[in-house]
């Protein structure tokens, strides 16, 4: 529970306590919004854009963050909320917040004070809804954030290793919001204001709602197949959409190729110009869930990020919000992706079709930054899912859409994607000339084959980057150097990557500079095989690169690569896929990306013999190991480890 606020005016804050309400002049909150996260009022975190999008349309919001799960009490001290619940488990997958990709305990939490552990539960969507239903019954609760987007059908869930039906049923919440939701949200809010029934709602965009068979017969839902384009409108008369049927949530379970089959349909139906409804049967119920909202117009994102945000956490907090440090002088200049990796989720959350703030937006709030006291002149990143996507990958989609059955970069590049830089060169030229910025750093992920296509801008902008941009080390994401597993992860090849590291380092000489690409890889991939994975030891050993950090692949819910590893299945052929599976196998994947470390010598020797690659055993140049480790009784010295033919990276 928060302390009441100091001030005797009323608070820019909204209200997380009675007292804080009554500065305020409320008598009653509109919606409650219940959230995993500390409340931290700032753009970068989803709960505040909610509620100051909101109170834009006149709504009082009030906040429980982080509650007692244990105490039905603690979802009562804003006492009754008019129209309803909105539930959050915040800016991450509250599984993903507790638990590594081993499956073991994180020892902090970033969005809690202090980085305090333990201040959520596991599945928090889950318990605050139904706390929240035990709290008043009979006021509608409303679902939405991340869990809830990516959890939003039936999912594979990997930290209990099974297949879980939507976190509609879970929950048994009134409404599910997925994506952005800004919009919609505020369809929601002003359908409730004004008396409408909770039904009315199930013709939104956006929305997922569930129904017995008896109502699916009431609104003329067909049970079995039908597909014809869904209806451009933001909100639809009954029986407008056309519907398609995935495979039961049952029939899921009892064949894992009926699980890839209703995933690779949700990925023909995940663009707003395209998509049908698709119904879920799961036991006596059926999910539905409407078509995608449209994004937001250039105009209508830069209302959303010039809200007034305070840029702080709610002042009754007395210690610091970890994840506020690297957002808070951070700028978001675009939403959505049309990248087409994988193992993200942003093609389900945020979609496809991207698009850009426009320069004056940022500017403004570039200024915004500037006047904070704490601002020491530097501009943390100015970016999005992708720094240097700034809008729709095509003239197509901007009025069809994303294409459904092919993607913007991978296999090969579309024929109609129209790579461009200059847009994002002069936003940055001008935020550079801000009054109070000394420099502006580009932190977001680089798509360097996308760099690459631009002949007119693409190696200007990387010239840009390199000379104004960079502060010796620029973080790239080539994730392998197998191109069969880049293939697995919807990436360029190999050779797109060294072509970068080539122009890179090109770029950097002419600028007189000494300045180093950082490349990020994921260990363990779905496609993967131990040869792969020798490969990019290679890779690191070619290139005196030892990574300080691997990433494991980690099969959260939504991406396509999740589906791969739960079904061994790729959804976009429905070929099967060979899986790194088990945590002995998957540590020898990540165990070759670092094999010099003495600790890691029996898995990379045993990842080796199981690859047929004894030759890189022993002594020489190319070896990766020596034929007998370094002795851990004697804590052998970096000399020691160097003589028994330990290579070490730059790192």
């Amino acid at each position: 529970m928060s302390a009441p606020l100091k001030e005797t005016a009323a608070s820019p804050f909204p209200p997380m306590s009675v007292s804080e309400m009554r500065h305020l002049g409320w008598k009653q909150c509109d919606f409650v919004l219940v959230s995993g996260d500390a409340y931290v009022d700032h753009p970068s975190f989803g709960a505040a854009v909610i509620v100051r999008s909101l109170e834009a349309i006149g709504m009082k919001v009030g906040i429980i963050a982080q509650p007692d799960w244990k105490n039905v009490e603690a979802l009562r001290i804003l006492a009754r909320p008019r129209l309803g619940f909105l539930i959050t488990s915040g800016n991450m997958d509250s599984m993903v917040n507790h638990y590594t990709a081993a499956r073991k305990l994180r020892h902090s939490d970033a969005y809690s004070p202090g980085g305090a552990y333990g201040r959520r539960p596991d599945r928090a969507l889950i318990v605050y809804a139904n706390l929240a239903r035990r709290a008043y019954k009979g006021v509608p609760v409303i679902i939405g954030g991340i869990e809830a987007s990516l959890r939003r059908t039936a999912h594979y869930d990997y930290w209990s290793d099974k297949l879980r039906r939507s976190i509609m049923l879970d929950t048994k919440a009134d409404l599910l919001i997925y994506g952005m939701a800004e919009r919609t949200l505020g369809r929601v809010a002003r359908s409730l204001d004004a008396g409408k029934p909770l039904t009315s709602l199930r013709n939104l965009r956006g929305v997922v709602y569930k129904l017995t068979r008896r109502e699916m017969a009431c609104r003329g839902i067909p049970e079995k197949d039908e597909y014809n384009p869904a209806s451009p409108a933001g909100e639809a008369p009954l029986n407008e959409w056309s519907y398609l049927r995935l495979p039961s949530f049952e029939d899921a379970l009892l064949d894992k190729k009926n699980f890839a089959r209703s995933f690779a349909l949700q990925m023909e139906n995940a663009d707003p110009y395209s998509a049908a409804a698709l119904v879920e049967p799961s036991g006596e119920q059926y999910v539905i869930q409407n078509p995608p909202d449209f994004p937001l117009s250039r105009e209508e994102l830069d209302a959303v990020y010039e809200l007034p945000y305070v840029r702080t956490p709610h002042p009754s907090y007395r210690e610091a919000i970890p994840a506020l440090k690297e957002v808070r002088f951070s700028l978001v200049s675009s939403r959505g992706c049309f990248g087409g990796c994988t193992f993200c989720a942003l093609t389900f959350h945020q979609g496809r079709i991207v698009q850009g703030r426009s320069h004056d937006s940022l500017l403004r709030e570039a200024g915004i930054l500037a006047e904070d006291p704490e601002f020491k002149g530097y501009i943390h990143d100015v970016g999005g899912p992708t720094a240097n996507f700034r809008g729709p990958a095509c003239e197509r989609q901007k009025t069809r859409g994303a294409c459904p059955h092919r993607q913007c970069l991978f296999p090969d590049p579309c024929p109609m994607l129209s790579p461009d830089h200059q847009d994002y060169i002069q936003l940055l030229r001008k935020m550079r000339k801000v009054h109070g910025v000394k420099k502006v750093f580009v932190r977001s992920g680089i798509r360097f084959d996308y760099l690459l296509l631009d002949q007119a801008g693409g190696l200007d902008f990387l010239r840009e980057l390199c000379a104004h941009h960079v502060s010796g080390q620029l973080k790239i994401a080539p994730e392998h150097i197998s191109d069969q597993s880049l293939s697995y992860m919807g990436k360029a090849k190999s050779s797109v990557y060294r072509k970068f590291m080539d122009e890179f380092k090109r770029v950097n000489r002419q600028l007189g500079k000494k300045q180093y690409l950082v490349p990020y890889f994921i260990a363990a991939h779905p496609g993967s095989t131990l040869k792969d994975a020798v490969e990019l030891a290679e890779f690191c050993r070619d290139e005196h690169f030892i990574p300080q950090q691997v990433q494991e692949f980690y099969p959260t819910p939504g991406t396509v690569s999740t589906c791969m590893y739960y079904t061994g299945i790729d959804p976009r052929s429905m070929k099967p896929v060979s899986v790194p599976r088990g945590d002995r196998e998957r540590r020898m994947h990540k165990a070759l990306m670092q094999y010099n470390q003495p600790g890691n010598y029996r898995l990379v020797k045993e990842a080796l013999e199981k690859a047929g690659r004894r030759d890189l055993i022993g002594k020489g140049p190319k070896a990766l190991i020596p034929q007998r480790p370094v002795s851990k009784q004697t804590g052998a010295k970096k000399g020691e480890q160097k003589k028994a033919g330990y290579r070490r990276g730059p790192g």
